[in-house]
């Protein structure tokens, strides 16, 4: 699988959606010698019907759009000149603000998100910026009807104030189904993305992505790359999979 969903670069946040800032750079040095890093939007002119790209190619995509893609991300992905998506949560960027309230392991400090000025100036600096939904609620538990809202709102509030059009969607947690699917395509959505811990369906609108996490080293990442794409579970680190990493890594030493 060669798209990679990564969440936030955090050196305190003790939480799997937390990759190191130093494991950061290293993964990135590494993809940038080893892959072609593609934008997202011309990735999507080259996978194939499984959702996989040509071998060697990968593309970066973080969701959420937390504070400290700011402070650590950017620096990296500007030395490396690598490029990457950030997936937003629209309502956090209203007046109003949301809190960040969607996470499982939240942490000590409070957790936030990039301001208005901090998304602009990174996409002057060449981040691509799309929708990751209105509020990040489990668009699977909504009505069709609130579906498409929350999904057409959040796409027109960001190309608002991105002043382009949004198109890309990243479902809240990956979670979706066929009315989830339907909804994206009518409020306007051309690609949308998942993360998958289970072989699915791929399309349009089902697009697979695999996510890193703290502690996922150079070797998992290689595997996480690989082609053809190997069954390694996201949360396979958690799930204490040492010898099975152990052998998925004997598969893949081979592979570029």
């Amino acid at each position: 699988m060669t798209i990679l969903c990564y969440h936030s670069v955090d050196p305190r946040w003790e939480s799997p959606l937390a990759v190191e800032p130093a494991a950061f750079e290293r993964q990135a040095s590494w993809l940038r010698r080893s892959r072609r890093i593609l934008p997202l939007a011309e990735a999507l002119l080259r996978l194939d019907a499984t959702g996989r790209l040509p071998r060697g190619e990968a593309v970066l995509t973080f969701d959420d759009g937390f504070t400290e893609l700011h402070t650590y991300a950017l620096p990296v992905l500007t030395r490396e000149r690598l490029p990457a998506t950030v997936f937003l949560v629209a309502q956090t960027l209203t007046p109003a603000g949301q809190a960040v309230d969607w996470v499982d392991t939240p942490g000590t400090e409070p957790l936030t998100t990039l301001t208005r000025d901090q998304v602009l100036e990174m996409q002057d600096a060449g981040v691509d910026f799309q929708s990751h939904s209105w509020a990040h609620r489990d668009l699977t538990q909504l009505s069709t009807a609130e579906c498409v809202q929350d999904l057409r709102d959040s796409r027109e509030m960001l190309s608002e104030l991105l002043g382009r059009s949004v198109t890309l969607l990243a479902y809240p947690r990956g979670l979706h189904d066929r009315h989830v699917r339907e909804a994206a395509a009518q409020a306007g959505y051309t690609h949308s993305f998942a993360l998958p811990e289970r072989a699915e369906e791929p399309g349009d609108h089902a697009i697979p992505r695999v996510g890193i996490y703290r502690g996922n080293g150079l070797l998992t990442v290689r595997m996480k790359v690989a082609r053809p794409y190997l069954p390694l579970r996201t949360s396979e680190r958690l799930n204490g999979g040492a010898r099975r990493v152990k052998r998925l890594a004997r598969r893949v030493t081979s592979r570029g």
